[in-house]
């Protein structure tokens, strides 16, 4: 592995194309190429071009120089082949350089941090890692394949969120290389509706591990959750895909609050119900005037299940509120006093100050998950 310029262009000084050895062959055979042309029925042309190492040894040249000159065909293939791979890694390597500011445009030092990828301090030992971890050849091959293709909605949105839409590429791909870990059995949307319920109780009592118990909750119904730490510029709060007739949810730790976390989780498994299998969601970013709708939608369907309007009619009738109050109306609903307190901060200036309001939300700490 070339560490740097200095690197690339020794071995762009010292490589040796096969047909130095062959020059050194028939040198010591006393072999003119014209008199090698001749023997091989070749032109005289194309002798001096593989000599210069301007054109390939094919396996019918390799042939030729085994009748010819004694040498094993294979040998000659074999040189031929280790030549093409180190041009071809110099030539990578020259690329890579010429497109270095590329890299700068990922948190590398914060997905490196999380494990993501590993990498020394050089830029071609990064631009791999990069490459290794998107499952890509080039950058050319990123652009092409996640900013038009896998990921063409959240770039588009990304762009109009202001944010970085590297790094959300990269939080999204982590997601998929955590799904990919997990065996899960066939989608059931019945299944699915029924675990909702269960985790509507669990967002309530909220134990140590109601993280392994969603994940658990969710794989009885073919739905895969993970979660995944966010990165620097990329604001998200989650993102639901299918891969392979499986939905995802995508879960982070965006402000680190239960009540958000879970209203995220129930708008996820909304766009699981009613958005079918063709679209990503990435929530946090800007969207079109048609995602939008979808979004309000699926925000529709996590309020339901976290607190519905019908509760929060009744709740605004008992504002403003007491602390016990809020336990009992959380109790009454079946859900978490956070999402009381989260949905009526703004409505009541008591409940957005620091105090006994507050202390209803609980941080989301999944750092051991």
């Amino acid at each position: 592995m070339y560490k740097n310029r200095e690197d690339i262009i020794a071995a762009r000084e010292t490589i040796s194309p096969p047909g130095d050895t062959l020059a050194e062959i028939i040198e010591l055979k006393g072999i003119s190429q014209v008199d090698l042309a001749l023997r091989m029925g070749r032109p005289l042309k194309t002798i001096n071009e593989i000599i210069k190492g301007k054109a390939a040894i094919t396996p019918e040249t390799a042939i030729q120089l085994e009748r010819v000159l004694g040498t094993d065909a294979d040998f000659w293939l074999e040189r031929e082949k280790k030549y093409r791979l180190e041009l071809a890694e110099i030539e990578e390597a020259e690329r890579i350089l010429r497109d270095w500011a590329w890299i700068d445009n990922f948190p590398i030092a914060m997905m490196k941090k999380l494990n993501w990828i590993s990498y020394d301090n050089n830029i071609l030992s990064k631009a791999d890692s990069l490459f290794s971890f998107f499952e890509i050849s080039s950058r050319n091959s990123f652009y092409k394949y996640y900013f038009e293709r896998a990921y063409e909605t959240a770039y588009r949105a990304s762009n109009n969120s202001n944010t970085n839409p590297y790094a959300v590429s990269a939080w999204l791909k982590q997601g998929e290389k955590q799904a990919e870990k997990i065996e899960a059995p066939e989608y059931n949307s019945k299944v699915f509706k029924d675990v909702l319920l269960e985790v509507k109780t669990l967002m309530a009592e909220q134990p140590e591990n109601y993280f392994k118990k969603l994940q658990s909750f969710c794989l009885d119904a073919g739905v895969k959750v993970v979660y995944t730490p966010s990165l620097p510029q990329t604001h998200l709060h989650g993102s639901t895909r299918w891969i392979n007739d499986t939905p995802l949810i995508q879960l982070t730790n965006l402000y680190n609050r239960n009540d958000i976390f879970w209203f995220t989780f129930f708008h996820e498994a909304g766009h699981i119900i009613k958005h079918g299998k063709k679209g990503l969601f990435v929530e946090g970013l800007k969207h079109s005037e048609k995602d939008t709708e979808k979004e309000k939608e699926a925000d529709d369907f996590a309020v339901k299940y976290t607190l519905s309007v019908e509760q929060e009619a009744e709740i605004l009738e008992s504002m403003p509120l007491s602390k016990n109050e809020i336990v009992e109306y959380a109790k009454k609903f079946n859900t978490h006093p956070a999402m009381i307190v989260g949905r009526f901060a703004h409505g009541d200036p008591s409940l957005n100050k620091t105090g006994w309001s507050l202390k209803f939300f609980q941080k989301v700490d999944l750092s051991e998950v």
